[in-house]
């Protein structure tokens, strides 16, 4: 097997994997998904400490993906780490105007990002979703925090095409999980760090036999225990702040991919027209 070389396809492989990972292994692969900046400089010791397994597992982890240890995982992370730090430093030196500035370098990320996301997309599970949200009688959906506007966004569109679609996270949550039924469904947004609420709903969801369809950050999202269907998008953005554009072009692709499965309808725009929303 080759050896991954670089933070990227480590993730990738990771990513692969997680079905099959058991315990101890499944801990030592969400760490590495979830927080490679810290696994960048963290020992074998303390990363054995912190998973509370054995460093000769962490040791075998490393060798199952093809690497000689664990300190070429670092290497890995460390590599990954300069990079993101030195897009940040080019966005924080760079005039605007200037080729190759702030906005250059966010153009560069920002692309990076889609091509990444939508790269990386497994079809049988972007077919799930599109089958989950077609088929609901009734979709709820929820983000909050930096995911509101993209909830929002999702909320909005699917209103124009499903016959029933319920914005949570407006009121008091624990009225509106009155309102969730075994046969519906809840899509959820969140990304690092994850809005503690939002993965509570997801959690209740599950426990109430809503399918949920999480669209999240990559697979150690804590969102993914409870999510039937998880699809992912990349946040790096070119500063201490991550970019939701990638998050947003995917929702917008499912919300498309789902109008089409239902026949492309046309929005129902009678009443604002007979209000004169619009201009």
């Amino acid at each position: 097997m080759k050896a991954p070389g670089s933070y990227q396809e480590l993730a990738e492989l990771l990513r692969s994997r997680l079905p099959k990972l058991v315990s101890g292994q499944l801990r030592i692969a969400h760490l590495l998904l979830a927080d490679p900046e810290g696994t960048a400089y963290r020992g074998i010791t303390e990363a054995a400490r912190l998973l509370e397994v054995r460093e000769s597992s962490v040791t075998r982890f490393a060798n199952s993906l093809g690497l000689p240890g664990y300190p070429d995982i670092m290497e890995l992370c460390r590599a990954w780490v300069a990079e993101q730090a030195q897009v940040a430093r080019r966005a924080e030196h760079a005039g605007e105007a200037e080729p190759g500035g702030l906005l250059s370098a966010t153009l560069e990320q920002e692309q990076t990002n889609l091509a990444r996301t939508f790269g990386h997309l497994e079809r049988a599970s972007w077919l799930r979703a599109v089958e989950l949200v077609a088929r609901a009688p009734r979709v709820h959906v929820m983000g909050l925090r930096e995911c509101r506007p993209v909830a929002d966004l999702a909320a909005q569109r699917l209103g124009e095409i499903l016959p029933a679609v319920h914005r949570l996270g407006d009121g008091s949550l624990p009225d509106e999980l009155k309102e969730l039924r075994e046969d519906e469904l809840l899509v959820v947004f969140s990304v690092r760090r994850y809005a503690a609420d939002t993965v509570r709903v997801a959690g209740y969801a599950k426990e109430t036999g809503l399918p949920v369809v999480a669209l999240t950050d990559n697979a150690a999202s804590p969102l993914v225990e409870f999510a039937e269907v998880g699809l992912f998008a990349e946040t790096t953005g070119v500063s201490h702040r991550r970019s939701l554009t990638a998050l947003t072009a995917l929702t917008q692709a499912l919300i498309t991919e789902v109008a089409i499965e239902l026949g492309d309808p046309k929005p129902d725009h009678r009443l604002l027209d007979t209000l004169h929303f619009y201009y």
